[in-house]
């Protein structure tokens, strides 16, 4: 029986590219702001214990922290990772939400003391000022890094194969072996198209932004 055509492998595998980097997205910027307030804290031991979980993160390869999160839960607590994709996915969220809230606080602390003071002035609450006064500023201002991370996340992605998850490069590697080139530099045109398609759309996320002036 035959297996599936080099295109369908290809699809398939960039199905998974394309998913992983979708619930990393989901789910890390979120994250990230929450990473952003504990960083920031005014409780030393949650400010500083996050600081070290930012550091160990940004200073240590994607790719190790993909072997740690699928190894480490079987090898020390005896409770094995329940998949490879599960695995990718809880170590692309841990490892951008680091980076994702190191702009977030750039962006935050940016932001000139005088609008705080002004929002209190006015009687507004701290959540008020942040949600009502500073958050639009922050976005505004945070568009053009979050949009390179969001590029180079794309094309992390291609890293879940480390661990053996079967996204779009190991789905050519596998017919390359076979003597077949062309597969391996299909999943260059896919990358350029799909991050083609992300370079437009924050492109207009940044244009809808310039009425907003900071």
């Amino acid at each position: 029986m035959m297996g599936p055509s080099p295109l369908e492998s290809l699809s398939t595998g960039f199905i998974l590219n394309v998913q992983l980097f979708v619930i990393t997205l989901v789910l890390a910027l979120p994250l990230g702001l929450v990473v952003t307030f504990f960083s920031m804290s005014r409780f030393r031991p949650v400010k500083y214990i996050t600081r070290i979980y930012i550091w160990i993160i940004r200073g240590t390869p994607l790719m190790l922290q993909l072997f740690v999160i699928l190894y480490a839960p079987g090898l020390l607590f005896e409770i094995p990772m329940s998949s490879r994709f599960t695995a990718a996915v809880i170590a692309f969220v841990i490892n951008y939400s680091a980076y994702f809230s190191e702009i977030y606080r750039a962006g935050i602390e940016s932001i000139s003391k005088g609008q705080y003071e002004a929002g209190q002035v006015l009687g507004m609450t701290r959540s008020q000022i942040f949600f009502k006064v500073i958050l639009l500023q922050v976005i505004k201002r945070i568009v053009p890094p979050m949009g390179n991370e969001v590029i180079t996340l794309a094309k992390d992605t291609a890293l879940a194969r480390v661990i053996g998850v079967a996204e779009i490069i190991m789905s050519a590697e596998r017919f390359t072996k076979q003597g077949l080139i062309w597969p391996l530099f299909s999943t260059g045109l896919f990358f350029l198209v799909f991050n083609g398609i992300l370079t437009l759309l924050l492109g207009r996320v940044e244009k809808k932004m310039d009425y907003f002036k900071v």
